[in-house]
């Protein structure tokens, strides 16, 4: 491990990790079974359920770490190991900038997801958004075995993606406050964002019904 590393891993992941949390927890329903694919080492499932004690969070990593906070299964990193409606609440947290695929296993969260699919991403926007993506990628992955593609979407690929896997926006927060300054000034800026997003064909019934009422 580098000192770069090093550093990161000891004053950025842990509070990074609680923010995180503070934002995902209350986008999962309540009672949830949820499914973190991509999750590391459970470190940020961990915290959503100290949070919300009512949820039960397992996971999937195409790379399962010696330690785990939670019960973690390997998977191929494009075919999710569940069957079909197997969760409620699907999690992507910093995942599919890491998949050759990522349309792919987008539309697989789909499948096994009951009712929601929840997504913190980054954005590729704004002045060196790629090479300043690129090089948080390998400080805080790259000592893990995590593939860095760097397949980073712009907006309008995000909205192409969603629209096509099926769903629809029901929240989108792109202020987290991940970092403190002046690291936020580099390294938050305009790139991260937390997304649930729903079934488009479930809530276009619902206003198909309403509307025949």
């Amino acid at each position: 491990m580098t000192l770069l590393e090093r550093l990161h891993a000891r004053y950025v992941v842990g509070g990074r990790a609680q923010v995180l949390a503070d934002h995902l927890a209350p986008l999962i329903d309540q009672g949830a079974e949820v499914l973190d694919v991509g999750c590391g080492d459970g470190l940020i499932d961990r915290l959503v359920m100290r949070r919300r004690p009512d949820l039960r969070i397992r996971g999937i990593d195409t790379v399962v770490r010696p330690a785990t906070q939670i019960p973690v299964d390997r998977y191929d990193g494009t075919t999710i190991p569940h069957p079909d409606d197997a969760f409620d609440v699907v999690l992507l947290v910093d995942v599919l900038h890491h998949e050759a695929q990522p349309e792919r296993l987008l539309e697989e969260t789909v499948r096994v997801a009951r009712r929601a699919v929840v997504i913190k991403d980054v954005m590729l926007r704004g002045w060196l958004a790629g090479p300043t993506l690129r090089f948080m990628d390998r400080v805080g992955n790259e000592r893990h075995g995590v593939a860095l593609p760097a397949t980073y979407w712009a907006a309008e690929k995000w909205q192409r993606a969603i629209r096509e896997a099926g769903l629809r926006v029901e929240l989108w927060n792109d202020r987290l406050g991940l970092y403190p300054p002046p690291a936020s000034w580099v390294f938050e800026r305009s790139f991260h964002f937390v997304s649930r997003l729903v079934p488009a064909v479930a809530a276009s019934a619902v206003r198909a019904d309403d509307s025949g009422a």
